[in-house]
């Protein structure tokens, strides 16, 4: 048996499926339920879509109105919550106001006053729910799933695969990866860990059977003003971008869990391989220098 790879294009991003199977028209037609799974997730919860339960939210912020939700949609304001705490305030998806604030096509750094306004709308507490059913208090709010919803897609992308039998490959969403099992031979994936300063080099290789990685960096969107880089990851304390670390790479069961560690990494800044390591997940980083740090477990 071969491994195949089926390449599609959701969320924003390239994506593949690498899937062992008879031929590749084997292995598209079992993709087929797969990625059918990761564009409803992204017609759910995008907040591109007028239509998506996200945007249908953010239309009602500050009108009173109680946005009545399914029971996924409320699972996964139950995961926001709980990111919220454990990163201490600093994961909290009210926060994508601020890129109104920010164009990372063009060099140029906001005034604090375009950013105050967008800070008074971020806030967790700011949320207001009750049994299947969300609103947000004040207009112009937002809430935005970005921040988890590729890895949780590639998760139920696997969930599918592994459901219909399918016992090697793994789902690839834009370097979020949930990977379902070994190669056939039993052998791990051998996975690039990029070089957030050179697209065609890796930092690191990782061999991996079965679980989630993810990688939070500060490479996909960003500028650079007077030698110094603005990334995308913004820390809503502040409304400015993270400086501490290249990149994060994390590997854990889900890739939503391994995405969501990299992103609250990445937002700790020097204090982040102390809750790396309580995760008891294996990590690799690179700071701002250029350096080195991992945990494997």
């Amino acid at each position: 048996m071969v491994a195949w790879k089926v390449s599609f294009n959701a969320m924003a991003s390239p994506c593949h499926l690498m899937l062992v199977a008879p031929t590749q028209e084997d292995a598209e037609r079992i993709a087929e339920p797969a990625i059918a799974e990761v564009r409803r997730i992204e017609t759910d919860y995008s907040r591109y879509r007028a239509d998506s339960i996200v945007s249908r939210i953010n239309a009602a912020a500050g009108n009173g109105k109680w946005i009545t939700l399914e029971d996924e949609a409320s699972s996964l304001l139950d995961y926001a919550t709980s990111l919220f705490a454990i990163s201490g305030g600093l994961f909290d998806i009210t926060s994508g106001v601020l890129r109104r604030a920010w164009n990372f096509k063009v060099p140029r750094i906001p005034s604090s006053e375009e950013l105050e306004p967008l800070l008074a709308l971020v806030g967790w507490h700011k949320v207001e729910r009750r049994r299947g059913a969300v609103r947000l208090q004040k207009p112009g709010m937002e809430l935005d799933f970005g921040g988890f919803g590729k890895e949780y897609a590639a998760d139920r992308a696997a969930a599918v695969l592994r459901a219909l039998g399918v016992q090697h490959g793994y789902v690839n969403l834009g370097g979020d990866i949930s990977v379902i099992g070994p190669q056939p031979d039993g052998e791990p994936w051998l996975i690039g860990i990029q070089d957030p300063r050179n697209a065609d080099r890796t930092i690191a290789s990782l061999a991996v059977a079965r679980g989630g990685l993810a990688t939070s960096g500060d490479y996909e969107r960003y500028f650079e003003l007077d030698a110094r880089r603005y990334c995308h990851i913004l820390d809503p304390r502040s409304g400015m971008p993270v400086t501490y670390w290249r990149s994060v790479s994390v590997l854990a069961p889900l890739a939503v869990a391994a995405g969501s560690t990299t992103t609250i990494a990445m937002l700790l800044g020097a204090d982040a391989p102390r809750f790396l390591e309580q995760s008891g997940f294996s990590w690799l980083a690179q700071d701002a220098d250029g350096r080195l740090h991992s945990q494997r477990c």
